[in-house]
């Protein structure tokens, strides 16, 4: 909590001092208060004179309207700097969740970084503005009520040094045991954030498969484990205020039984029992705040730990220092001496801690404006040996190279400018049409969004809504159907001239023919990129289907992780199995042998047979 307060206060500084100053103005006048009540009870009640009681209490009046008008200011400082300081963190953290690599999300997972970034952050906020409010106030209070009682008699002061110990053992006693729930708080919020998020995003699945029922029971079951501990912290924290007050009750009751001895033998006047009586009141109820506030406190502590555990996470993935890589010339692609679109040598990547690879050895090499098809079963490894290339992750051993230069060396933004692709889920955020296709540049024209859905297959359908561009998107893309949306994602991809495409098993909600004039249309941008004497567009194919990929310069059979098979249609069914076999579980044989139709004039792909699961795949 420290920390954050150090790192992120720079900006609030007078309001952590002008805040507890005006408090501790308050708290001033609250503790002349008992002064002035027993001047009253002495002066004005004990003689039966009604002028002096009015005298005093408008004195107690003014000295109430000065209180609450140093109280408002403090109100406000506290506000000013807890929602400031706490919008501070929250937008740091927040940048510091997109430098993440995917590694990092992962490790973090989605539901935890959300409660972090609101519930913990509000829990930082909460104790904030009541450290500014009440910790200054209740502890100066309670000291200033001590020391007043004392120079008021000493005798009955041992009574305060009886309570207070007491009630502080009991407070040590139930805040050692409630620390470690308020952090298994935190953890079940997010097991329920992770239920929720799943619930919500799957509903329609959940609906599909009458799976109602079952969800209800995991929230029920996740709510239930999160109010048992909250349960169990409840108990222990109720034990502290009927033990204070039990204690402060008797404390009470002592102060009055030696102080009405004293005042029979006239020791003390009756206006200094009522004042003493005040005063500890005054003591030990500030103890009981502030043992509140430590219940705050130690959520908030708690809190900052975990938003501190993301702050220190430093990104796995940096491009510290990495200067501009030159893109190969026109002319050297004419004559030959381009390096390579993309190549990989050895390359090994695992998951986390993970000991078997997800992706072993892969080594492959593709030319400018040549495509590459990954093809492969269920977890064979095509997303993450494409993640690779836009080095959404780093490997732990061989090398990816694009356009002739180690991915690592590449500043981030400059390789995700060449490198565009197109995820396995069509992801749109709400807005409008315009405003998803233009992320990859903010200052295409309406020509460039227009020739990027032509090419996407989509400039039909949205031509056809009223607002065109303009037209409105839900959250998720959820007024459009799923071919729609990964035409739209498509077509963004393509926005801002990519020189390297990767289509990531993208056409899965596209019939055959929209896939196979998808197809057409990129190839044919290529050409016309290249004829313009600019560098030919590199397409990545990733696909479950055989005629997506079968008419790639280079095909790339994953297995296990493993590049099984690398070259050509033909050539594959000549010496890759496993190839042969998902071709056969998709095709007849008569439709396998031979070269399919040039892209550059695709024929229209027909529906096949298809067989219950692709041969030699994963399950």
């Amino acid at each position: 909590m420290l920390e954050l307060i150090k790192r992120f206060s720079g900006g609030y500084v007078r309001y952590f001092v002008i805040g507890p100053a005006c408090k501790l103005l308050e708290v001033f006048f609250d503790l002349l208060t008992p002064l002035v009540i027993a001047r009253m009870i002495d002066e004005g009640v004990g003689s039966h004179d009604a002028g002096v009681v009015v005298r005093y209490g408008v004195l107690l009046f003014v000295m109430a309207v000065v209180g609450m008008g140093f109280t408002l200011v403090c109100q406000k400082m506290a506000a000013l700097a807890s929602q400031g300081m706490g919008t501070a963190v929250r937008s740091r953290l927040y940048r510091r969740i997109n430098e993440f690599s995917h590694a990092e999300l992962d490790r973090f997972g989605t539901p935890s970084l959300i409660t972090r970034i609101t519930n913990d952050i509000n829990q930082i906020q909460l104790a904030l503005a009541l450290g500014i409010r009440q910790l200054i106030r209740w502890p100066f209070l309670a000291i200033g009520s001590m020391v007043a009682a004392l120079l008021i008699d000493l005798k009955l002061g041992l009574i305060f040094l009886v309570s207070t110990p007491l009630i502080g053992l009991v407070f040590w006693i139930v805040m050692a045991r409630c620390v470690p729930y308020f952090k298994q708080m935190q953890a079940k919020l997010d097991r329920i954030g992770l239920i929720t998020r799943e619930g919500l995003s799957g509903v329609r699945v959940i609906r599909a498969f009458v799976r109602e029922e079952h969800e209800r029971k995991r929230f029920r079951d996740a709510a239930y484990d999160q109010a048992a501990v909250a349960i169990a912290v409840g108990k222990l924290s109720s034990i502290l205020n009927p033990v204070t007050f039990l204690v402060m009750n008797l404390g009470v009751c002592a102060i009055l039984w030696m102080g009405g001895i004293q005042v029979d033998t006239g020791e003390l006047t009756q206006g200094e029992v009522m004042a003493f009586v005040n005063y500890m009141t005054q003591t030990l109820l500030s103890i009981v705040y502030v043992a509140n506030l430590v219940v705050v406190f130690t959520k908030a502590s708690a809190s900052a730990s975990r938003v501190n555990e993301v702050l220190h996470c430093e990104p796995s993935i940096v491009d510290a220092g990495n200067e501009s890589v030159d893109l190969p010339s026109s002319e050297a692609v004419a004559s030959g001496e381009a390096p390579c679109a993309i190549r990989m040598d050895g390359a090994c990547f695992a998951f986390g801690d993970a000991e078997v690879n997800t992706i072993d050895r892969a080594t492959l090499e593709l030319g400018l404006g040549k495509t590459l098809g990954v093809i492969g079963g269920t977890g064979s490894g095509k997303s993450t040996l494409v993640s690779l290339m836009l080095r959404l992750y780093d490997t732990r051993s061989g090398s990816v190279e694009v356009m002739g230069a180690d991915v690592r060396a590449w500043p981030l933004k400059q390789l995700r400018h060449v490198v565009s692709i197109v995820p396995q889920r069509a992801s749109l955020l709400s807005g409008t049409i315009r405003s998803n296709l233009t992320w990859r540049d903010a200052h295409a024209t309406d020509d460039q969004l227009w020739a990027a859905l032509e090419i996407a297959q989509a400039a039909e359908f949205v031509r056809k809504l009223p607002q065109g561009l303009d037209a409105p998107v839900e959250a998720g893309g959820k007024n459009f159907s799923g071919g729609q949306r990964q035409r739209l994602t498509i077509a963004r991809a393509l926005v801002g001239d990519p020189l390297i495409l990767i289509l990531d098993d993208s056409a899965s909600a596209l019939d055959f023919k929209t896939d196979a004039a998808l197809r057409h249309a990129i190839h044919e941008r290529g050409q016309r990129s290249a004829a313009e004497g600019g560098l030919p567009l590199t397409t990545v194919i990733v696909s479950q289907r055989v005629s997506s990929v079968r008419d790639a310069d280079v095909i790339c059979v994953m297995s296990h992780g493993q590049v099984a098979g690398l070259g050509t249609h033909d050539e594959l069914l000549a010496n890759c199995p496993l190839y042969e076999e998902i071709c056969l579980s998709q095709l007849k044989r008569e439709e396998l042998g031979g070269s399919a139709a040039p892209t550059s004039a695709p024929a229209v792909d027909r529906p096949t047979r298809v067989r219950p699961q692709l041969a030699g795949g994963e399950a």
